[in-house]
């Protein structure tokens, strides 16, 4: 089948991040979309592994969060509490899963991730705790360098991330734009690049030839 321009483009741009992602110590895969993206995750997690996952809308979209609540795998879901209380100690036993599963806000062309948490959770199991994470971004994701990936953090995906919570009030809210607040519902408290990963191999990044997400 004859590829798109789009599609070309996509694969262009993919390959040489994958390439500055590798050395940087991740595991990294391109897939052409959104089904293959699926296959190859389900491929990366363990049979008889502990998974659970991140708020990702990019998640949702490849079909992952049915896969995961379709009672074949162990799970970890935080979206099953009965309380915040309950909801907060699922959180915290997330940070032990074997597979913790999520997207990245950027990815720069040299191969680093940049990502802001509202509850922290997120960044917490990239950095520490699940023996492994995989992460799942469209190429919409890629931006030039770690600063346009912060740049675009902050003036896109936060302000479009906080139109899923209504309840919330900043400024971003009602401007559609980051005022750089200090909100008490800010989403954006904890802010991490990861430039490397360690131990080798632990986080997997598998970009997608399409735009998912925010």
């Amino acid at each position: 089948m004859t590829k798109t321009p789009i599609q070309l483009r996509s694969a262009a741009a993919c390959k040489t991040v994958l390439k500055n992602l590798e050395r940087r110590g991740f595991e990294a895969f391109y897939c052409e979309d959104k089904k293959a993206a699926l296959a190859k995750v389900l491929e990366l997690i363990p049979a008889g592994d502990v998974v659970s996952w991140g708020g990702s809308v990019t998640l949702q979209e490849i079909g992952l969060m049915d896969e995961m609540r379709s009672g074949r795998y162990k799970v970890i879901d935080r979206d099953t509490a009965a309380t915040p209380e309950q909801r907060t100690d699922l959180l915290r036993q997330a940070l032990l899963c074997d597979t913790f599963l999520m997207s990245s806000n950027a990815v720069s062309e040299d191969g680093q991730l940049v990502n802001i948490d509202g509850t922290g959770n997120r960044v917490a199991a990239m950095v520490y705790g699940p023996k492994s994470v995989i992460v799942v971004a469209g190429v919409n994701k890629i931006v030039k360098t770690q600063a346009d990936a912060l740049a675009r953090v902050r003036m896109l995906a936060a302000p479009v991330n906080i139109q899923r919570f209504p309840q919330l009030q900043t400024p971003c809210m009602e401007t559609g734009v980051c005022a750089d607040c200090n909100a008490p519902d800010c989403i954006c408290n904890y802010i991490l690049t990861t430039r490397r990963c360690k131990p080798a191999g632990k986080i997997k990044v598998v970009l997608v030839g399409e735009s998912l997400g925010y």
